[in-house]
């Protein structure tokens, strides 16, 4: 038994309460369970509670033996001063204040169901890839899609953290935080991290200054990713190597922190090289690249915005010394989707969020749109059961094998409380 189940089975008053007694026999009537506490203290507050025909006002511990009180050592703590009603699965113990009153115990093991017991031992004894594996399937629709709508707002705030952290560090310029994003995001996971450091080395003024200056935001980004240092006799080249001395100077800049950029095992469309032309030249192309984005609504009105190619040397290269066949190297809509799902609808979630209105009907509407994420999470949930393909899916999915499946969280998920309820 673990002290989880036992703060689930009184928060959702999964009990008999009929009648109930303490281990004294006096009766007990409900009249509030409290808030439950996820921090410091009593596990429930503000509870409201007749005991024996006396109505108490004040908190409630729950613990798994009567004996966890002194274990904890809660008798000599001022915050449990307060405690009207001790809650447990076995009492072993009588348990009293720092005044040397006796607390009232109810044991819990006496008026919950055997199933809703059994259950919920099947779901955390399961040595499955997820504790409610075979049971996945069963979970009704409306829970299911309800559930998943949630999974994917609270992914938005996990991310929107990572956000606040980067406006903090900006001094709230929202282009500059939308800049480091799409930069990173540009990356893949290959170069995500090597492509962040690189966002991280160059203050967001400077590219303001080069918008205008398609070579000069090439020569940036890839001096400042130490491209820039071998011995090729090429025009362009050595333009950028021209250019980027003279922007180093001028701006101080320094790229030690700048992560090696990674070719290995990545298709040549993918390589490095290609999304750093790719990306200067939306930053070319595209002013005010924040406002169109918050603006912007529509999945088609994105991939026409992102929709962008590399710089004519790029169109017959994929690395600077070798040349192949020309092609523009536009974005695929594949990738731009990537860009709206990782960057861009957590932007938009965060800055609403910061002018204090709501968007999640818009952004639920927008993910809906986009096609399902392949990989191997998303595959393995789509094994267990038909849902919906759309990245709304991918994206809760991984928020729910991340954050619940992984951390045994089930009496936090609405799945795994339908499960635990199911037939008891």
């Amino acid at each position: 038994m673990q002290e989880d189940f036992l703060n689930y089975v009184w928060k959702h008053r999964a009990f008999s309460t009929l009648v109930l007694n303490t281990t004294k026999d006096e009766t007990i009537v409900i009249n509030n369970l409290g808030q439950h506490n996820y921090n410091a203290g009593p596990d429930f507050f503000n509870a409201q509670l007749s005991i024996d025909g006396q109505l108490w006002a004040g908190n409630v511990e729950i613990h798994v033996k009567s004996s966890d009180w002194y274990i904890h050592n809660h008798e000599i703590d001022k915050a449990y001063d307060n405690v009207i009603l001790h809650v447990v699965w076995e009492h072993d113990t009588e348990v009293f204040r720092k005044d040397n009153s006796e607390i009232p115990t109810l044991e819990l093991k006496h008026y919950v169901d055997i199933g809703l017991q059994e259950n919920y031992k099947r779901l955390m004894q399961s040595k499955s890839w997820i504790n409610c594996e075979s049971d996945f399937s069963s979970v009704g629709d409306f829970v299911f899609n309800n559930w998943l709508e949630r999974l994917f707002v609270e992914r938005l705030e996990r991310k929107s953290e990572d956000i606040s952290k980067l406006l903090k560090q900006s001094n709230n310029d929202w282009e500059a935080v939308l800049f480091k994003m799409l930069l990173k995001n540009f990356g893949l996971k290959i170069n995500r991290d090597a492509f962040f450091s690189l966002a991280n080395s160059v203050d967001y003024t400077v590219v303001r200054k080069l918008q205008n200056d398609a070579l000069g935001l090439e020569a940036l980004l890839f001096g400042q990713a130490d491209c820039l240092d071998d011995d090729i006799q090429d025009v362009y080249y050595l333009d950028l190597k021209h250019r980027y001395q003279f922007l180093k100077q001028k701006f101080g800049l320094d790229n030690q922190g700048v992560l090696q950029l990674q070719f290995f095992r990545l298709r040549p469309p993918n390589f490095p090289t290609i999304r750093l032309s790719q990306f200067a030249n939306l930053y070319t192309l595209e002013h005010q690249l924040f406002s169109k984005v918050i603006e912007i609504n529509k999945l088609d009105e994105f991939h026409k915005l992102f929709r962008k190619g590399v710089s004519e040397f790029w169109m017959t290269h994929y690395t600077f010394s070798k040349t192949s066949k020309v092609s523009k190297k536009l974005l695929t809509k594949s990738f731009v989707d990537l860009l709206l799902i990782n960057t861009v609808i957590p932007l938009k979630f965060c800055y609403a969020k910061a002018q204090g209105r709501t968007i999640d009907d818009e952004l639920l509407e927008l993910i809906k749109q986009i096609k399902i994420e392949n990989n191997s999470i998303v595959k393995k949930f789509l094994d267990l059961k038909a849902m919906q393909k759309t990245s709304l899916t991918s994206q809760a999915l991984l928020q729910l094998k991340e954050e619940y499946c992984d951390k045994n969280k089930c009496l936090q998920c609405a799945m795994g409380n339908q499960l635990i309820t199911k037939n008891k």
